[in-house]
């Protein structure tokens, strides 16, 4: 081999050995950054860890807010308001009533016929109707005028005249969704308005009572009995079907607690409450906050993007409306470690753009490639193509926000119950005589609604995992969870029918 071939042969093999490098040197940081990106989602684990130890100290300190509530307004994050309901269906209740539930811009119209034996109820009608734009910014006495034609329509539509018996007056149970100050079981005034709704001479007036003009004005012969809110129907359903249930949890894309709670419990109120007996409490649970919730990084950045900062603490790491965005937050951090997703569409950076029922269909995924994961991340954040080992790791961020978020649930709903003693644990003291042994515990019934336990298998498996292991095997066989349906439509018609034989609370709050 001459001069030039040696020259040669040494400069390919000196390339060689440089291609070689870049390579090896490229695997290198490529190695340093995955683990860069495992390191992320092994802090989210750290983060978002609830070992049965802290669940017990949520489950305190839910208990001990609740009771700091009850004692004085402003006492606590939760509100406790009292909603003067105190006489739950029974399941003996006879008879067509109706309900009206209106939550947003459209609003529905219910007739529900009950036949005198629990869990009976013979027939339902239902009309659903949009409200016209211009009403959600016009006044009070346009919106409801609209909607007591609606009910007029619906009556004489649905309502067959021969059947009803000219003395009795159509009872009717009216579901409001929107910032309300109960004043009685049928009374409350607006605080003020959300979804889109804009009509400022409703602000500080009594909704029933601009329903029940409206209603009157047209002629028709129906008395507005109960408001209520959706969490509060569903307690009534549950009753109806089951009078051992004391709460009601709502766990969808918002989240809210009620439960009975004793007259003599609520201190803030006891000049004003003269019935005894118990009362239905609205917590609006969604405002709890302890220093032992397990907050991350991700948590922080959220509420501070929000409309609502330092505000509704633990909706924000249990419901639908936020877990998704949860969990895009924590690619969009894998992301800036490593290109593990391909070239990044700035969709990753649009928040909330990964709904919670996407995230979902990505975490129950049994697919053996995961292709599910694939095509909703590149549906959805225009991923491009997506290595299996990555699909994985998605999978264990959406597990470990689902598992967190459902485990403070259980949390939560067993904090109700060791306040009013059935827990097994004997409560937190806050009226007379309140005690319980584990000798004692009583059959309870706690019922739940909302598509995130409902539809969300893995979430509610979590949920009733960890009730399990908070409770423990000896009380939770007395602790039942059952699912509950339309308590925002059915349960405002059960209220009507069970406040409409007896004394209705007439105490006002000034």
């Amino acid at each position: 081999m001459g001069k030039v071939g040696v020259k040669l042969a040494v400069g390919c093999a000196v390339a060689a050995c440089v291609v070689a490098s870049v390579m090896v040197g490229r695997r290198v940081r490529r190695k340093r950054a995955w683990r860069r990106v495992v390191r992320v989602l092994e802090e989210l684990e750290e983060g978002c860890a609830t070992p049965v130890g802290r669940l017990r100290q949520v489950v305190d300190a839910m208990a001990v807010e609740m009771h700091a509530g009850l004692v004085s307004e402003g006492g606590s994050k939760l509100k406790m308001l009292l909603t003067f309901v105190h006489n739950l269906p029974s399941g003996s209740e006879k008879g067509t009533y109706y309900a009206l539930d209106l939550g947003g811009t459209y609003f529905r119209i219910l007739r529900v016929q009950l036949g005198g034996q629990r869990s009976a109820v013979i027939g339902q009608d239902v009309d659903r109707r949009p409200i016209p734009q211009h009403l959600l910014t016009g006044t009070s006495e346009e919106l409801f005028d609209f909607i007591a034609s609606s009910l007029k329509d619906f009556v004489e539509r649905e309502e067959n005249v021969s059947e009803r018996i000219p003395s009795e007056r159509r009872e009717l149970g009216f579901t409001f969704s929107f910032p309300v100050k109960q004043t009685s079981s049928s009374s409350g005034i607006l605080i003020k308005w959300t979804k889109g709704f804009v009509i400022e001479d409703m602000v500080g007036r009594d909704v029933s009572e601009c329903l029940q003009q409206a209603i009157s004005k047209k002629g028709l012969d129906m008395r507005v009995n109960v408001l209520i809110n959706d969490t509060v129907g569903t307690l009534a359903v549950g009753h109806y079907h089951d009078e051992d249930t004391v709460a009601a949890v709502i766990i969808g894309t918002g989240t809210n607690a009620c439960y009975l709670e004793r007259a003599d419990a609520i201190i803030k109120c006891q000049r004003l409450l003269t019935m005894p007996g118990d009362l239905v409490v609205n917590m609006e649970w969604g405002n709890f906050w302890s220093s032992h919730l397990p907050r991350t990084s991700y948590d922080n950045d959220l509420d501070a993007d929000s409309p609502n900062p330092y505000d509704q603490g633990f909706e924000k790491m249990i419901s639908g409306m936020y877990l998704g965005d949860i969990v895009r937050r924590v690619i969009l951090r894998m992301s800036e470690e490593l290109d593990v997703f391909g070239l990044v569409s700035s969709k990753l950076h649009v928040p909330f753009i990964l709904r919670t029922p996407l995230m979902a269909a990505m975490h129950e995924d049994d697919t053996p490639d995961f292709r599910e994961v694939a095509k909703i991340l590149r549906d959805t954040l225009e991923f491009s193509e997506i290595p299996l080992n990555v699909r994985k790791l998605v999978v264990r961020v959406c597990d470990v926000v689902t598992c967190r978020a459902a485990r403070l649930a259980a949390a939560g709903i067993v904090g109700i119950l060791k306040k009013i003693g059935r827990d097994g644990s004997g409560g937190i003291a806050s009226g007379k005589n309140e005690c319980a042994s584990r000798s004692e515990m009583r059959r309870t019934v706690v019922a739940v609604e909302g598509g995130l336990y409902t539809n969300y298998t893995l979430f509610r498996e979590y949920l009733n995992e960890a009730m399990t292991q908070i409770l423990g095997e000896e009380i939770a066989p007395n602790v039942i969870i059952k699912v509950m349906e339309d308590g925002s439509g059915i349960g405002a018609a059960l209220l009507a029918a069970s406040h409409s034989t007896s004394s209705v609370d007439t105490v006002q709050i000034p």
